[in-house]
């Protein structure tokens, strides 16, 4: 059974499909307003005819030979300028892969800009710092491939995809020509005004003032140069209400200009945003693994120099104790060899009250030899505590800053979670999660044909849609985009574009995806 056939008209509305057949031939449809998944299911079904005739494009065709030179390095991503052979053109975002020689594996890429023979191509890898006689194969198959996965992923994962903001971004695009209008609190609004300088404050204004909101904000433009150059305005809109824009703005690819609006946007990028984060964890990391080794290292030592002091304070214990026994027993000899000495003379009451307690001249003899002995042998005890003290003490001896360095690195351990997460913390692998990093960025800006084909954006969501220079990107592109967000769309423009442009109209859409 086929489709029936149809014919699309337009009014204040929208597009409505009206002359449809039903199956039987014979009961008309009833007009009916046209709808985001409706729009979808059109689009995908063009997507799946334009696959099948992909080789008939000449702009699928390899070019060759090309000559390049390498221009900027950020992180993994590479950009290289290409010279083309005269009157090819590369569709730009459409994913390439280029051929050096046929021993080396063909290197991807993505082709920013073409225009006067010359490209800019980002790459993964690095092609060396020039590029001669290559051949650059085009893939716009694999681009339109993820295109319609994505849209059938948004038709069969209706949980995942939020079209209601997409049904209003539909309806906008069969106006032809018609502008619509819309409060700045709705669910689709528009910036509409010929002079470009005043749509990019408006639409910074409205960028930063979602920003202080807190909202997550996706960012499309027809191409590359339009997102550089409005990175730039809402920077310089966010530098000057006092906001750190390298904070917010992230700018998807490598920029294709150095500076915009007077500002390097060029550190905007997401590589180079995420390539300084992972530094920065990395270099952290290694200060960590460098402070855990430490405290390993000092932990055994400390704990040998605490038993050794231990062993010391005991020994110093018993030497005070001889000591003390030793001052007493000195005591008791001298004053036995003074009462010896003054024997004669004592009083003879006293020394009768001496030899009742045993005391005299004979029995104070036998306790001076008895004090010597005692005292002999203390001293030999007390010989063997100073022995064992001289070994103990550079045992038990810490360095003056080993301490406080060992109490800083149990303070910073402790305060990491213990021993245990640290070495769970060092033990994972680094993995540079684009999609963690990405879901941290208050604002994204890249192309709609980017949002559309990198698989990355199937797993991210935002609040807001902004659309700048909306009427040169084609609706798979701005549908895709609008699938993505939960709350609003806010489409810029210059309202005569959308008749110079062309792609929002029904029939060029029906005849042409691109």
């Amino acid at each position: 059974m086929t489709a029936p056939e149809t014919d699309w008209n337009r009014n204040r509305y929208g597009w409505t499909l009206i002359a449809g057949r039903s199956y039987d031939g014979r009961k008309p449809l009833k007009p009916w307003i046209m709808t985001a998944r409706e729009f979808i299911e059109h689009l995908l079904t063009r997507l799946t005819a334009e696959q099948a005739q992909i080789g008939e494009s000449e702009s699928d065709h390899p070019v060759a030979p090309v000559t390049g030179r390498l221009l900027d390095t950020i992180g993994t991503l590479y950009l290289y300028e290409l010279r083309l052979p005269p009157d090819r053109v590369l569709p730009v975002d459409i994913p390439v892969s280029v051929v050096l020689d046929e021993d080396t594996e063909p290197v991807e890429g993505l082709i920013l800009t073409c225009a006067d023979g010359m490209a800019l191509l980002q790459t993964f890898d690095a092609m060396g710092a020039t590029v001669s006689h290559a051949t650059i194969v085009p893939d716009r198959s694999g681009f339109l491939l993820r295109a319609a996965e994505r849209f059938t992923q948004m038709l069969s994962q209706p949980d995942a995809y939020r079209l209601g903001p997409a049904d209003r971004l539909a309806h906008l695009l069969g106006t032809s020509g018609e502008p619509t209008g819309g409060s700045a609190a709705s669910v689709l609004s528009t910036i509409w005004t010929e002079d470009q300088l005043t749509r990019h404050k408006n639409v910074a204004a409205a960028a930063v003032e979602l920003i202080r909101a807190n909202k997550r904000i996706l960012l499309v433009t027809a191409d590359h140069p339009s997102a550089d150059e409005i990175s730039g305005a809402i920077a310089r809109v966010m530098k000057a209400g006092g906001l750190v824009y390298k904070t917010w703005i992230s700018r998807y690819e490598m920029t294709v200009m150095q500076h915009a609006s007077g500002l390097p946007i060029h550190e905007l990028g997401f590589e180079a945003q995420m390539h300084q984060f992972y530094a920065k964890s990395r270099a952290d990391k290694a200060a960590l693994r460098r402070k855990y080794e430490r405290f390993r290292e000092l932990t055994p030592i400390l704990a040998y120099k605490g038993h050794k002091q231990k062993d010391l304070d005991e020994v110093r214990l018993l030497e005070w104790r001889l000591l003390t026994q030793l001052s007493d027993l000195q005591a008791k000899q001298k004053e036995a060899q003074t009462t010896l000495a003054e024997y004669e003379n004592l009083p003879l009451l006293r020394r009768l009250t001496m030899q009742a307690v045993g005391k005299n001249v004979e029995s104070l003899h036998q306790y001076l030899a008895l004090y010597e002995t005692q005292i002999s042998a203390l001293r030999k005890e007390l010989d063997i505590a100073k022995t064992r003290i001289e070994e103990l003490a550079p045992e038990a001896a810490v360095p003056k800053d080993m301490r406080p360095e060992f109490e800083d690195l149990k303070e910073e351990i402790i305060r990491l979670g213990g021993t245990k997460k640290i070495r769970e913390l060092l033990a994972a692998e680094e993995d540079t999660n684009r999609q963690a990093f990405i879901q941290n960025r208050r604002l994204v800006i890249t192309t709609a044909d980017r949002v559309l084909a990198d698989p990355l954006f199937s797993r991210v969501r935002f609040d807001v849609l902004i659309a700048d220079n909306a009427p040169w990107i084609a609706p798979l592109g701005l549908l895709a985009a609008a699938g993505l967000v939960r709350e609003r769309i806010v489409v810029a423009g210059d309202p005569r574009d959308i008749v110079t442009a062309g792609r929002w109209k029904m029939d060029e859409v029906a005849k042409s995806l691109r």
